[in-house]
């Protein structure tokens, strides 16, 4: 929303909530800017062509790139097996890894000094007692954004990562439906207060407008101050 209020084009894509996906079109379309959504599984590498081929259909070029699928299926350690890590790991860094080397090379082949930003997350940087396999992909995100910063840095291309603290989100919505571990969580913000997608917006525009010149390679947590309450 915050993209197309400032005149974006948007290709979005969704994972499962056709209904959610349409009004979300619908909204952004308010804007008078040409909207698509695409529907895609990123958890499957096949699927990835498919929404490339998309884009390229769509647009004649990309600007910004902004790879924020996610998923964390809250589980212990020990109950994690492979097939549940791999599914994390395909759709949090892997799916990532490869739309990004496509849309790159549409900038690059067009001469585009284009903007790309991954979501990551304060898990990034601190542990979960039942998100040992979701920190390990945000970490991974990062590691990936740092070389790419370097190699599409040549291009003009900026490459950053923004790393949200604790935000309502249908991804924590369950855990964060104990009342106990809400207040507990909130106790942590300096601020007060959970975040929500909306607090994203602002840190996320400046890291991918023009205004951002000479940012790259950088990890910009917003957290609300709970990374530094050690109190």
């Amino acid at each position: 929303m915050a993209l197309a209020k400032n005149g974006c084009n948007i290709i979005f894509s969704y994972g499962h909530d056709d209904k959610s996906a349409e009004n979300t079109l619908d909204e952004i379309k308010k804007f008078g800017v040409n909207a698509y959504s695409y529907k895609i599984d990123q958890s499957n590498f096949n699927e990835i062509e498919g929404f490339v081929d998309f884009v390229k259909i769509k647009f004649k070029t990309v600007d910004i790139l902004v790879n924020n699928a996610g998923i964390c299926p809250f589980k212990g350690f020990f109950d994690i097996d492979r097939n549940l890590f791999e599914k994390v790991w395909m759709t949090n860094v892997e799916s990532h890894f490869f739309i990004t080397q496509e849309i790159s090379k549409i900038m690059i082949d067009n001469n585009v000094k284009g903007k790309i930003l991954f979501i990551s997350s304060i898990s990034a940087i601190v542990g979960g007692e039942y998100q040992a396999h979701y920190t390990t992909t945000k970490s991974g995100i990062n590691g990936m954004m740092h070389s790419l910063a370097i190699i599409l840095g040549k291009h003009g291309i900026i490459v950053n990562s923004l790393e949200p603290g604790t935000i309502l989100t249908d991804i924590n919505k369950d855990d964060l439906a104990n009342d106990e571990k809400r207040k507990y969580m909130e106790s942590r913000i300096p601020l007060a207060r959970l975040g929500i997608p909306e607090d994203m917006a602002g840190p996320a525009l400046f890291l991918i407008s023009d205004e951002n010149t000479y940012v790259n390679g950088s990890e910009l947590l917003a957290d609300g101050g709970m990374l530094v309450n050690l109190q």
